[in-house]
C-alpha cells in the first residue's frame, strides 16, 4: 500500500485550537469482518490488532476525570473485541453515551447472534454503515453479498425497536461516495434512502450521515495507483468553506488507538499524527487521568481539507448548519 502522507504536507490548511473535548473516541482494534475500497484504517480480517486490557481499563476513568459525554467505539468492527459488551455496559452503568460504528454484517457473523439485543438492551446509539440503497453499488465497494447481509441486519434493529418512532433507540446510516468525489446535499440523499429502504425493505433509521472519503489509507493509495490523487485533493481544495471550521470534530474530540495514544481525529491516527505540537512527547490515554488537552493546537495537513469542503463531514455528518 502506498503511503499518502508526504503528499499531505503542503500545510495550506488553517491553524485550529482545541475546545474542552466531550467526545473519546476509541479504536478497539484493526480486525473486521470486511475489507472495503474506502477503509481508510485499512481494517480486515487478518489483522490482528486490539486493545489490551491494560489501556481498556483507562477508558471509564479518563471520561470520569475529563467529565466527557460521549464514547465513540470504532474499529474494524469494535464488537469483534472480545471485551465490547464489557466495556460498553460499564460506560452506560456511569451515564455515559455509548455510540457503535457498525459495519451491519457483524450481526451475521458467528458468535453475534444477540448483538443487537444487547446493543438496545443498552440503548446503544447505532451509526451503521450503509454505502449506498442498492445492491450493486454496496457490493461493488464491500464486497459480494453484504447488500444482502446489511438488509438483514437493518431488518432484525428494526424489530428491536431501532429507528423506530418513540423507542429511544437511534439507527443513523452512514453514506459515503463509491469514488473520488464530494457527498451530494445530505438532506437530500437522506430522503432518497428513506424513500427507497422503505418502499422496498420496510427499512426505518433515524437520519444519513454523509461522509467525505479522505485520501489517506487504502482510498488515498487507490488513488496514488490510478493517478487520481492529485485531483481528489485539488477538488477538496477547492471546496473549502472557512465556516465549517467552526464546527470540525477535532475540536471537541479526541481519537484513540489500539495502544492507547492520544490524536487528534481518526484521520491524523491513521498518518501518525499524534495529538499535541510536533516535537513533544506522545501523549497517551492515562495523561488525560490529570492532563487536559484543551487549547492545544490541533495537527493539521491538507487531508483536512477533506472535513470542510463542501457541506463538510464529520464522524456526525455534514456540518453545515451544525452548532458549534
Amino acid at each position: 500500500m502506498r503511503a499518502t502522507l508526504p503528499h499531505l504536507l503542503d500545510r495550506r490548511f488553517p491553524a485550529l485550537e482545541r475546545r474542552r473535548p466531550t467526545t473519546l473516541q476509541v479504536n478497539l482494534g484493526y480486525r473486521c469482518n470486511q475489507s472495503c475500497l474506502h477503509c481508510h484504517v485499512n481494517a480486515g480480517p487478518t489483522r490482528k490488532e486490539m486493545m489490551d486490557e491494560v489501556n481498556l481499563a483507562l477508558i471509564i476513568p479518563v471520561l470520569s476525570a475529563r467529565h466527557m459525554q460521549t464514547l465513540d467505539l470504532t474499529g474494524g468492527a469494535p464488537e469483534l473485541h472480545p471485551l465490547f459488551r464489557d466495556l460498553v455496559s460499564e460506560a452506560r452503568r456511569v451515564g455515559v453515551k455509548v455510540i457503535d460504528r457498525c459495519n451491519l454484517t457483524v450481526l451475521r457473523e458467528p458468535g453475534q447472534e444477540d448483538l443487537g439485543a444487547f446493543l438496545a438492551a443498552g440503548g446503544i446509539e447505532i451509526v451503521a454503515s450503509l454505502p449506498c440503497y442498492t445492491a450493486e453499488n454496496v457490493d461493488r465497494q464491500r464486497g459480494d453479498g453484504v447488500f444482502e447481509k446489511s438488509i438483514a441486519a437493518l431488518r432484525e434493529l428494526n424489530a428491536l425497536g431501532y429507528g423506530q418512532a418513540g423507542s429511544g433507540l437511534t439507527l443513523n446510516l452512514a453514506y459515503n461516495p463509491q469514488g473520488p468525489r464530494l457527498p451530494g446535499a445530505q438532506s437530500a440523499l437522506e430522503a432518497d434512502y428513506r424513500r427507497e429502504l422503505r418502499q422496498h425493505f420496510s427499512i426505518e433509521f433515524n437520519t444519513l450521515l454523509t461522509l467525505t472519503n479522505m485520501p489517506i489509507q487504502r482510498f488515498g493509495s487507490m488513488l496514488l495507483s490510478r493517478g487520481e490523487f492529485n485531483a481528489y485533493l485539488e477538488l477538496l481544495r477547492d471546496n473549502f468553506v472557512a465556516e465549517n471550521l467552526e464546527n470540525v470534530m477535532c475540536r471537541t474530540l479526541i481519537s484513540v488507538d489500539w495502544q492507547g495514544h492520544l490524536y487528534d481525529c481518526d484521520f491524523n491516527q491513521q498518518l501518525g499524527l499524534p495529538l499535541g505540537e510536533e516535537g513533544t512527547p506522545r501523549l497517551h490515554l492515562r495523561d488525560l487521568l490529570g492532563g487536559d488537552v484543551t487549547g492545544k493546537s490541533i495537527r493539521v495537513a491538507d487531508h483536512c481539507f477533506g472535513c470542510t469542503a463542501g457541506q463538510g463531514s464529520s464522524c456526525g455528518g455534514a456540518l453545515a448548519g451544525a452548532a458549534p
